[in-house]
């Protein structure tokens, strides 16, 4: 019995560090504060057509016109793929140029200063805001996604509590593995003890 308390010991030992991260990541996802926020979706902002416009119809299986504060833009959906074009030439339009980007993204958050604040730098299609969340743009497909400091917060407690501890998956696996047999052990060494302690 003496070598059953001393591992039941030291796999509790072991195992204080982990399960305390899983239970505290846990109560984080039960409760989830700061989820709205975190995950809220970015649009960009859709305005009224100025004036009506035809479009010839082509080889599409959909077709989209919005407008936007950067003008008039068609997407269509060809082979599973989307395609931005100009709804006048039907030619591909180009990326935006910087002072473009800036502006249809301060344009998506300017209803939401509190959470977003204002983009302090561009790198290509992505912006970074004062308050430190990233705002990318997909240009092909004309949406706006963000990641806060609360998403990253988040995201890491994520895989903590389910050991994604490595950059390496493999690794990963092991320690659960692992882990889920000392838990395993931690609990048969428990019975064993417990079921001696009541003859």
């Amino acid at each position: 019995m003496k070598l059953s308390r001393r591992l039941h010991r030291t796999i509790g030992i072991v195992l204080i560090l982990p399960m305390f991260g899983w239970a505290i990541s846990g109560m984080v996802f039960f409760i989830k504060p700061g989820y709205q926020a975190a995950y809220a979706p970015l649009s960009v902002k859709k305005y009224p057509l100025q004036q009506a416009l035809q479009v010839s119809a082509g080889d599409w299986q959909q077709a989209t016109l919005i407008n936007t504060v950067l003008g008039s833009h068609l997407l269509v959906e060809q082979g599973g793929v989307t395609h931005h074009l100009d709804p006048t030439t039907l030619q591909a339009r180009p990326e935006p140029s910087a002072p473009d980007i800036k502006r249809l993204i301060n344009d998506a958050i300017s209803d939401q200063a509190e959470r977003y604040g204002d983009i302090v730098s561009l790198d290509g299609q992505r912006a970074t805001t004062t308050t430190g969340v990233s705002i990318t743009l997909d240009w092909n497909n004309l949406r706006l996604s963000q990641y806060g400091r609360d998403t990253r917060i988040i995201d890491t407690i994520y895989r903590v509590h389910y050991l994604q501890w490595t950059p390496s998956s493999t690794i990963n696996q092991i320690l659960g593995f692992t882990g889920l047999l000392l838990i395993l052990g931690l609990s048969i060494l428990g019975l064993k003890l417990f079921l001696h302690g009541r003859r």
